[in-house]
């Protein structure tokens, strides 16, 4: 299992949400350069960056977004939140982005999804974001009456680099990932599963692996020091 830092932007800034409330910021770093750098240097090859605002509806932070992947040259970096034109992601794709991340619109909108798919095979990857196990929508503002096994079906016959999966109920709070929602959907998914929320220790990441999980993304335990970068690094990095 690979270990994915994630780089949430959000003002300009590099943050960290308890919970999934944009109300409950718990880490700001003001250049999120400093945490490519910080992440790239600690050994990780791979990087997950989220426009928050974007997501949210509330402004960009594309030039952030552009700025990043021009400095993260040789490292994979998967970038989302609020991508939800074909332009903007054959935009990112131009700018150096190695897969890009769509939610809302590729759930709401099947059939736009597919369109992409066929544009950008194998170099999308879906973000499912789970209250439950019921999916949410538009920075977690949204809840669907769509329940997460229903959407993993439906994304099973199609080309996708992966399905990333973030369990909002437990996100950011350093209690532990949800385990069985990991271990059913990486079950049920053709596609690769990415998984996020709660990570807070090396034994979680192990557990996850052990469900199933292709990768993990990492934000809190990373930012407040809970876990060693350079051991989690070392330890998941394929």
């Amino acid at each position: 299992m690979i270990a994915i830092p994630a780089i949430d932007l959000r003002g300009g800034a590099c943050v960290q949400l308890v919970g999934g409330e944009f109300a409950a910021e718990a880490v700001r770093i003001d250049d999120p350069s400093v945490a490519l750098e910080r992440w790239t240097h600690a050994g990780f090859s791979r990087l997950h960056v989220v426009d928050l605002d974007a997501a949210m509806g509330v402004g960009d932070n594309a030039s952030c977004v552009r700025e990043l992947l021009a400095a993260g040259s040789g490292t994979i970096v998967q970038v989302g939140g609020g991508v939800r034109s074909r332009e903007r992601v054959s935009g990112l794709f131009d700018q150096g982005a190695d897969f890009v991340v769509v939610g809302t619109r590729a759930i709401e909108q099947p059939d736009w999804l597919e369109t992409l798919c066929t544009r950008f095979p194998n170099r999308i990857i879906v973000a499912a974001d789970v209250r439950g196990t019921a999916v949410v929508t538009r920075g977690w503002t949204n809840t669907l009456s769509m329940q997460i096994d229903s959407l993993i079906d439906r994304l099973n016959v199609l080309p996708l680099a992966g399905v990333l999966i973030t369990a909002v109920h437990v996100e950011g709070r350093l209690a532990g990932p949800d385990r069985a929602l990991t271990a059913r959907m990486s079950k049920r998914s053709m596609h690769p599963v990415i998984a996020s929320g709660g990570i807070a220790s090396a034994s979680d990441l192990r557990a996850l692996a052990d469900d199933g999980a292709a990768a993990s993304v990492i934000g809190m335990a990373l930012y407040t020091g809970a876990l060693d970068a350079q051991s989690v690094a070392e330890e998941f990095s394929a």
